[in-house]
């Protein structure tokens, strides 16, 4: 019987061993988050979901489970396109659970993931598909900007000299902004019927120093970095919420290698006009169309100029 007792207590002993670093794996879900996607990932026979709704909830349930035994996991974005071509160029069985687990981990090492905090998947999916959508803008920008090459008078790489004007300028916008959270939105019109957008907010430190994402300013430079390089339409807007009194809203245009401010008549008129019909919108309450802050002297250093 001793015999029999210290087996039992080792097998229990390892069971313990192997919870114990269950939790210590950190994991990460795929998640296809429209319909749409989830009907192009049915054509497999070994993905026997059959209804979205419900294999969202079991999703979250998941996540719940995983969450309670103390397990880290994130959340990426499952693009079905993506997942065959990643198939195809690995030779890989599309139709394999096997598969798609391999395709989850790259995207875990290389995609757009956000982590499970406990939120409702509800939450959860928006945040995901924002990060998506900020990747693919930096990778698309990025890519434009590196294809721009040399200027053929002085030979200086217009694509890193467009991204450190763009900083630069992104830098004197919120040294000069008032005191107070501050949303910012940076449009650039690209091929027809094709404009980048890209977000950025800006929240104070206790200190008074400014808190900034740094995915988020990345993308947001280099989308201000391709208007500049390219000269292309556009704008930036920036919405101050100061601790006290009324969202202070102010704008500047993309013109040349720089921002022109816009009056208050101007941030006025752009804000209350939809953009689509043309028709006139209420002003919103509680706040202040004004002309930006001074940027100072902004000139270029001496030199040849894009």
């Amino acid at each position: 019987m001793a015999h029999t007792d210290q087996t039992g207590q080792t097998g229990q002993t390892d069971q313990t061993m192997r919870r114990v670093l269950r939790r210590e794996i950190a994991g990460t879900i795929g998640l296809l988050t429209d319909e749409h996607d989830f009907r192009a990932m049915r054509r497999y026979r070994s993905f026997t979901f059959h209804d979205h709704a419900a294999y969202l909830r079991q999703v979250e349930a998941l996540l719940q489970a995983r969450a309670a035994q103390g397990t880290h996991t994130t959340v990426a974005l499952f693009d079905p396109e993506e997942y065959a071509d990643f198939c195809t160029a690995a030779g890989l069985d599309a139709d394999a659970p096997a598969t798609r687990a391999r395709f989850t981990a790259e995207l875990a090492a290389h995609g757009p993931t956000v982590p499970y905090e406990g939120q409702p998947l509800a939450d959860l999916l928006p945040i995901l598909v924002d990060e998506a959508v900020r990747q693919a803008t930096w990778e698309y920008t990025s890519t434009l900007l590196a294809t721009l090459g040399g200027c053929s008078t002085c030979g200086e790489d217009l694509g890193r000299a467009a991204f450190t004007r763009a900083h630069r300028l992104l830098h004197r916008v919120l040294e000069t902004a008032p005191p107070g959270s501050r949303h910012l939105v940076c449009s650039v019109k690209g091929h027809p019927e094709e404009t980048l957008v890209s977000v950025l907010l800006v929240e104070d430190d206790g200190d008074g120093s400014p808190h900034i994402d740094e995915a988020e300013a990345l993308e947001f430079t280099s989308v201000l970095a391709l208007g500049l390089a390219t000269h292309s339409p556009g704008g930036l807007v920036m919405r101050v919420s100061p601790p006290t009194g009324p969202d202070r809203i102010h704008g500047w245009r993309l013109r040349g290698y720089g921002l022109e401010p816009l009056t208050a008549a101007e941030v006025f008129d752009a804000y209350c006009t939809d953009l689509e019909s043309g028709d006139l919108i209420s002003p919103e309450s509680n706040v202040d169309y004004c002309a930006p802050p001074d940027l100072g002297d902004d000139h270029l250093p001496p030199g040849h100029h894009h």
